[in-house]
């Protein structure tokens, strides 16, 4: 099967966690090759008429789709899969429509809450100008659209109420890819669950725990772009396994984001849980490949 290896196209001074799409991307193009695929690395950026060109010159049978932003923003992936979509192309992972809601981290949280499920307050920006009574609490000021921890370290996380919420806010957007919200802060303990389409249904792979070592009192215990990507930071090296799921200390679970394109690079967290559960990365690609070609029957 011909597979083109959909990824960035990145700046050319890409930040480390840009830098690690195009690893994850050749990753996946060597994986590909010893199970019977010939893999071309196709990078999509905003210039659509041009990737569309190199796609049917490509000409694949299936397109691996492992973009995470578009000309830099995160909140722009899902125009990937629905370039795909227009181009008849069979492709692996979630649908344009799940990539567009999952994206926005606000309204997959209030889909989250609309279905019963549990996940921690927040605010807006807007909520806050139409209203200043928040209550005063423990706070993490996050990035709406934006992936890979941008801009999220220790001092993201704030005792703030009301206007100086909404100032705090305003000052970080910048940080944040210019549009940001605010999480009601859970203290307790990080997990991963990542899910895998297999033959015979969707697979639960062992769940991963991040464990903050050695972290001083009064540090937040937070994963954040240190911990991810600044390797010789203290976070970094005192964070094993990566997670977006909490429980806090009374053992309930809060779900803090949905990742419907995970990481697939051999060090990160989907690829670790599926080594859990006695997968190899080349087991892993298969189960992929295999439900990406069976979208496009």
């Amino acid at each position: 099967m011909r597979v083109a290896v959909l990824h960035d196209l990145l700046p050319d001074e890409a930040r480390p966690d840009e830098e690690d799409t195009l690893a994850q991307a050749e990753f996946v193009a060597e994986e590909l090759v010893p199970v019977g695929h010939s893999a071309q690395l196709v990078p999509f950026g905003l210039d659509l008429e041009e990737t569309g060109e190199a796609l049917r010159r490509a000409k694949p049978d299936l397109v691996f789709n492992l973009v995470e932003s578009v000309g830099g923003k995160a909140r722009l992936l899902h125009l990937a899969p629905a370039v795909l979509d227009a181009l008849r192309l069979p492709y692996t992972g979630c649908p344009t429509e799940a990539l567009f809601l999952t994206t926005n981290k606000v309204l997959a949280k209030r889909l989250l809450s609309l279905r019963g499920l549990p996940t921690p307050a927040w605010v807006t920006v807007d909520d806050l100008i139409t209203s200043a009574r928040v209550a005063g609490g423990r706070w993490i000021l996050k990035s709406v659209h934006e992936e890979a921890s941008v801009g999220l370290e220790d001092d993201a996380v704030v005792e703030a109420s009301g206007p100086k919420l909404l100032k705090l806010l305003s000052e970080r957007a910048p940080r944040l890819g210019d549009e940001a919200f605010a999480e009601a802060y859970v203290e307790g303990r990080e997990f991963n669950l990542s899910l895998l389409e297999t033959e015979t249904g969707v697979r639960v792979l062992p769940a991963a725990e991040t464990i903050f070592v050695d972290y001083a009192p009064g540090k937040p215990r937070i994963v954040g772009y240190a911990a991810k990507w600044r390797e010789d930071s203290y976070e970094y090296n005192h964070t094993p396994r990566r997670v977006d799921f909490r429980v806090d200390e009374w053992s309930r679970p809060w779900i803090l984001e949905v990742n419907a394109n995970p990481c697939l690079s051999p060090d990160a967290g989907f690829m670790a849980a599926a080594k859990e559960g006695k997968l190899a990365p080349a087991d892993v690609l298969r189960r992929i490949v295999v439900a990406g070609g069976r979208g496009g029957e």
